[in-house]
């Protein structure tokens, strides 16, 4: 247990990543600092119990940092997506933001995340593990649903990571949609679930044209999900999550397996996403050894 006057900071994303860390640090005593992104964080947050509640945009690094050291902050968790995307935006970073990345010589995730954690580290603020408190949602090894992957879904699985470790390498993204041992699309910066639906949309473009042209498609529609974590995945930040949300995009799309890695994906609701996927027929495996 956190002593009652230690004070934790949160650096939140979007999504319910950063509320599910807000109530565990709060049920092990901490007084929760909550650094709130503009562009990024549900304005929920302000009701469920944070001692104190800050919004900065950005880039305002710089202030950050200095409410931080105002307040006593000397350990933080970065919880909850930042979009890729909002690298590129219009967002005006402060001197120390710019600074840093012009520093950069590449604007990924791994570069920018892992700069912004040595300056907080330069600063007195350590930044843990985004799954320190959450240990008991981080998926477990071996099926986790009532149905197990078929022949043809093991396949995709294996072929799946071929492709998905060789893209995590490189940070481009770190899901493949995969059907009949072939790879329908891959992330970039739109995030798992727009990849999801993609995949589903191309696959119903193909249906629609055997249809028209009176041939039937050798591919199987059914579409195997993986979604894997970086090598030498950092579990400080851009940790893998699935939710509820995604099982519900997985049906949508026809897709009816997702394979993960054990103990690096967060479930972010828990057994209601299994319950998910067993109501929708979906298969959920992971590989690799839990902590």
């Amino acid at each position: 247990m956190a002593l009652q006057t230690e004070k934790l900071g949160l650096i939140a994303g979007n999504g319910k990543f950063p509320f599910l860390v807000l109530e565990a640090a709060r049920a092990q005593g901490y007084d929760v600092v909550v650094a709130a992104i503009k562009e990024e964080t549900f304005p929920e947050i302000e009701a469920h119990g944070a001692a104190m509640v800050h919004w900065f945009s950005l880039g305002e690094l710089s202030k950050l940092i200095e409410m931080f050291r105002r307040e006593g902050v000397r350990r933080a968790i970065m919880a909850g997506q930042v979009r890729h995307k909002q690298i590129f935006s219009s967002i005006r970073p402060d001197w120390r933001l710019a600074k840093l990345l012009l520093s950069l010589t590449t604007r990924n995730t791994d570069s920018l995340l892992g700069a912004v954690a040595k300056v907080l580290g330069d600063e007195g603020i350590v930044l843990e593990k985004s799954t320190w408190l959450l240990e008991p949602l981080l998926v477990k090894a071996g099926v986790s649903t009532e149905r197990s992957p078929s022949e043809q879904e093991l396949k995709n699985i294996a072929y799946g990571r071929g492709v998905a470790r060789q893209l995590a390498q490189l940070d481009i993204g770190q899901t493949v949609v995969i059907a009949e041992s072939a790879c329908v699309a891959v992330e970039a910066m739109e995030g798992t679930d727009a990849t999801i639906l993609r995949a589903g949309e191309i696959m119903r473009s193909l249906s629609l044209e055997g249809s028209q042209d009176g041939d039937a498609s050798t591919l199987s529609r059914a579409l195997t999900v993986v979604k894997i974590a970086k090598p030498n995945q950092d579990m400080r930040f851009d940790v893998p999550v699935v939710g509820v949300k995604t099982i519900e995009v997985m049906a949508a799309a026809g897709a009816t397996c997702l394979a993960l890695d054990a103990g690096k994906c967060l479930l972010l609701d828990g057994e209601k996403v299994i319950e998910a996927a067993n109501a929708a027929g979906i298969a959920v495996v992971a590989e690799g050894k839990t902590a």
